[in-house]
């Protein structure tokens, strides 16, 4: 009832909803909060999470997945007895040594009936099994339980890199469309906000799954990220009575801020990306870079973009908003990329270098932007602050922070970004998207005085 049962058709589905997100850059989340209605209406939005997951695949083994109860009433957790889950795609391992581990917690159930006709775990199998093939499933259908009995149990499994936590929720169900549209940002304030007394039932069906996972990420001093919020009537259906979705990151705390790694790091990171462009104009190649030989900041996956001026002028710009690579590799690619392979331009020469000023910028996780038509788009906008990525159907593209230094204006600044996707500045339709991301430039970081 909730996806295709073609194998076929149901992991092209699913790998399609992944592909159409934007993964979010730098560390890959802890945990993920993820809708599970049907696909046609919340596969896309689930597809946001389960994109920003995708990079760590290969160290991803076991999956903690709650979601809420909405066949059978019972107290506390529910675990099943089964060795396997069977979906179209497979069979999925249960990892039973976990569940023995909480076992002796009261709040902890063996229930099969729980599981049985349980939609809010089920719809998230397919995605971690195109995402990660081969893992082990600890699945708990949440009933009546408190926040605090959800959280003992995820502190008591929380384990390290290789275990993802997946939480299942729908947010509003069967308001008119403003009614669910203030109801879900409340919601999602709440969730980013870490205020577990900001959400009611009438918001989240896995209220209490939720809100364990904010009790606890408090107390780690986790940070969380919006990836998406929609509802119905913004996927696949009317506007009269909708149900809202949403998609959330939490991610560890930050062992040093953006600000913190540039100052520290930037007479390292400048002196790479002249090198690898001086490299090019000798060889006609970035050179190799072996990344362990750097600092520790420099060496998780991140995106940056490398600017280069002239006598005051663009002469140069390439970066990616994805992070794929680890940072001081894209540093490399992306400086060797802005010297001799932006189109606008023509290959730097040798006797440009000397005069020819490099800045690297480091971007932050992109932030999906929820919106109701243009006007409150652009009024969202937030000058000398915001990097935005832009996309409708296949035309995307990306302005930096720094350019707001020469479009102040936010209606000006958002025509040139239109035209640089080679959209109309007047285009508008309902697949409009849109992100927003911070960034820390080098040339807006003092050389530290040594």
């Amino acid at each position: 009832m909730f996806y295709p049962d073609d194998p076929r058709e149901l992991a092209a589905s699913v790998a399609r909803y992944m592909a159409s997100a934007v993964p979010a850059g730098g560390a890959v989340p802890k945990a993920i909060v993820a809708p599970h209605a049907g696909y046609v209406y919340s596969g896309a939005i689930a597809g946001r999470a389960y994109a920003t997951v995708k990079a760590a695949a290969d160290r991803i083994s076991r999956v903690i997945l709650l979601g809420p109860a909405h066949r059978v009433a019972f107290d506390g957790l529910a675990a099943p007895d089964a060795d396997a889950f069977q979906t179209p795609l497979g069979q999925v391992k249960i990892d039973r040594a976990a569940i023995h581990a909480v076992a002796d917690l009261p709040q902890l159930v063996q229930r099969d009936d729980a599981h049985r006709e349980e939609h809010s775990l089920e719809v998230h199998l397919p995605f971690l099994q195109e995402m990660l093939g081969d893992f082990a499933l600890v699945p708990l259908v949440v009933g009546r339980a408190s926040e605090a009995e959800v959280a003992q149990v995820l502190d008591r499994l929380w384990g390290g890199d290789e275990t993802l936590i997946v939480i299942s929720t729908d947010l509003s169900h069967y308001e008119d469309y403003a009614t669910a549209q203030r109801m879900d940002s409340a919601t999602a304030a709440a969730i980013e906000e870490l205020r577990t007394d900001g959400i009611r039932q009438p918001q989240a069906c896995g209220r209490i799954p939720v809100c364990g996972l904010m009790t606890t990420a408090k107390k780690r001093g986790m940070t969380v990220e919006r990836l998406d919020l929609k509802n119905s009537g913004d996927t696949a259906g009317s506007k009269d009575r909708v149900v809202g979705y949403g998609a959330w990151a939490f991610h560890d705390a930050a062992t040093a801020s953006d600000t913190e790694i540039i100052t520290r790091h930037r007479a390292e990171i400048l002196r790479v990306a002249g090198a690898s462009i001086k490299h090019g104009l000798a060889k006609g190649k970035p050179p190799a870079v072996d990344v362990k030989s750097f600092a520790r900041d420099l060496q998780p996956r991140r995106a940056t973009f490398v600017t280069l001026k002239k006598d005051g002028k663009l002469r140069g710009c390439i970066g990616t908003v994805t992070a794929h690579r680890p940072f001081i590799e894209d540093i490399v690619h992306n400086a060797y990329a802005a010297a001799f392979r932006d189109h606008r331009f023509a290959p730097l020469q040798a006797d440009e270098a000397s005069s020819t000023r490099v800045s690297v910028s480091l971007l932050g996780i992109p932030q999906a932007m929820c919106f109701a038509d243009e006007a409150d788009f652009r009024g969202q906008l937030r000058p000398h602050r915001d990097g935005l990525i832009i996309r409708d159907g296949d035309k995307r593209a990306v302005f930096l922070p720094q350019v707001w230094e020469d479009l102040p204006d936010p209606a000006t600044f958002l025509s040139h970004l239109k035209r640089k996707a080679g959209l109309a500045e007047d285009h508008w339709s309902d697949r409009f998207e849109a992100w927003r991301f911070s960034s820390t430039a080098t040339d807006k970081i003092t050389p530290e005085v040594k």
